[in-house]
């Protein structure tokens, strides 16, 4: 097998911190290999300095057998290096056709029709449906992941590295994407994927490498391992892979939604007519393909949206229209961890201890902030959820993405409440980061905390929910109990085309 890649000896460094150490990779044309390792292991360095953002401080890159440097994305490129970032990097007013050619120049001589002509040809190729003139901002996930793959494969990449590809993807439309691999990989093209599904490690990958702590700890063809054994590597201990799924006495009736109905910021209506009724000591998750309204039902609840129609009801008493203020004066105790942990989660900025306050600061009678409470709670939780950090006195957004999630989940735990509000949780994080929050969540549901979780990994709702509802485009399509439904079924209800 002709290698594409090869790492010899990568060392990148950041002040003190060695984020990648002596890392050596290969990857080979016609085969497709795994990067895994949790939070702050190294994964995106090691990828950021094949895509040219970084430049290794020791050891060297080789593509073809050559060694090189890339000094930028435009060099990536030219070596025919092309990255799908998690988050897609398209222009949402161009159509797919535009989006695909842009930044490329056209070939001496080659015409708009001739480039239309090779983009169709590939399409073809691989067995790809794309209405090359809709626009970006009226397509699926899927839709614009195909684009993003189709930029890469116009611009003559033969070298594809995909960052999480799954995340919001329906069971159906992850089996279209690794289809599409398995042609890539026939058709001889080198192809790092990185993921934190293991499940999709062992169903499409011909070798994996783990790293932890910067290190490649071991490199293993994927016939002849398991999950039990990656995890163990990734986390360098052990782990339980199975969910928890605690059993609580049900407090019926603390939150329920009549009719609401709540418009986006474009005045389209994001959510329609959704009704449902959580109970204390269950979790109800929420599925659905990106934007079917989760965002806005999140933040209806919450009091940070306003509500065109309906009723929200806790225990009765209809809070719609309440601010999270007027909510606490009515003595609910309502905790919201949102999608976006540092833009409305946390202050950035702040030192854990300060973003503890956050919550509370309102409370005292004196004009100045009680920190001893705030410095305890916040010792308190690194201890107890092992949050990786110097201090408690370290700005928030030095640390990984899964100890943010920790701190912002241990700080609205703490706040004792009786409606707890997540969405995405785990995005991002590692298996072992992910784990400590579900045990975290099994811990309040039996303490009859009535929990809406909304989630994108299905296998993750089916093991840890009672009940989920599916949305599709801000409606309801079903309440189904977790124990019964099977992620297929899901899939087809998350499109619409079961009810």
């Amino acid at each position: 097998m002709k290698t594409a890649i090869e790492l010899q000896n990568i060392t990148k460094r950041f002040g003190t911190v060695t984020a990648n150490d002596s890392v050596n990779l290969r990857v080979g044309y016609g085969e497709v290999v795994a990067l895994l390792g949790e939070n702050g292991s190294g994964k995106t360095t090691l990828m950021n300095m094949l895509s040219g953002i970084y430049q290794p401080d020791e050891g060297g890159i080789f593509i073809r057998g050559e060694q090189v440097k890339i000094a930028s994305p435009r060099d990536a490129q030219k070596l025919g290096i092309g990255m799908v970032h998690q988050h897609f990097k398209l222009v949402d007013v161009f159509t797919a056709y535009e989006n695909i050619i842009l930044g490329t120049p056209r070939k001496k001589g080659q015409s708009a029709a001739q480039c239309r002509t090779h983009i169709e040809e590939l399409c073809a190729l691989y067995g790809l449906t794309l209405n090359l003139d809709r626009p970006v901002h009226d397509m699926s996930v899927s839709e614009k992941q195909t684009v993003e793959i189709m930029k890469l494969l116009y611009r003559g990449a033969d070298i594809l590295v995909l960052d999480e590809p799954t995340a919001v993807l329906t069971p159906q439309e992850v089996g279209h994407l690794f289809t599409l691999l398995d042609q890539m990989r026939a058709a001889g093209r080198a192809i790092v994927i990185i993921t934190h599904k293991l499940y999709e490690v062992l169903s499409i990958s011909d070798r994996v490498a783990v790293l932890r702590r910067g290190q490649c700890v071991a490199e293993v063809q994927t016939a002849q391992t398991d999950a039990r054994e990656l995890t163990n590597l990734m986390v360098g201990r052990p782990l339980e892979l199975k969910i928890k799924r605690p059993e609580a006495d049900k407090i019926p009736d603390v939150l329920e939604l009549a009719r609401v109905s709540v418009k986006d910021p474009e005045g389209n209506l994001a959510l329609k007519d959704v009704s449902f009724i959580l109970q204390g000591g269950e979790i109800l998750g929420v599925a659905g393909v990106a934007g079917s309204g989760q965002k806005e039902l999140c933040e209806a609840i919450a009091g940070l949206c306003a509500v065109e129609t309906g009723a929200i009801l806790y225990r009765g008493r209809d809070i719609k229209g309440a601010t999270p203020a007027e909510i606490i004066k009515k003595g609910i105790s309502m905790s919201f961890i949102p999608e976006d942990r540092l833009g409305m989660g946390l202050v950035a900025g702040m030192d854990i201890t300060h973003n503890m306050l956050l919550k509370s600061y309102r409370n005292g009678a004196s004009p100045l902030l009680a920190q001893k409470p705030a410095k305890a709670l916040a010792s308190e939780l690194v201890e107890r959820l092992e949050i990786s950090t110097p201090s408690i006195a370290t700005p928030v957004r030095q640390l990984s993405g899964g100890n943010v999630q920790k701190v912002l989940l241990g700080r609205e735990i703490a706040a004792g409440p009786q409606v707890l509000i997540t969405a995405y949780p785990v995005r991002g994080l590692d298996i072992h980061s992910s784990f400590t929050i579900y045990d975290l969540l099994g811990e309040q549901k039996k303490k009859g905390v009535a929990i809406l979780f909304v989630g994108e990994d299905l296998d993750v709702l089916l093991e840890l929910c009672d009940r989920i509802m599916v949305l599709c485009q801000g409606e309801v399509m079903g309440i189904v109990d977790a124990q019964s439904v099977t992620k297929e079924q899901l899939g087809l209800m998350m499109t619409g085309a079961v009810q």
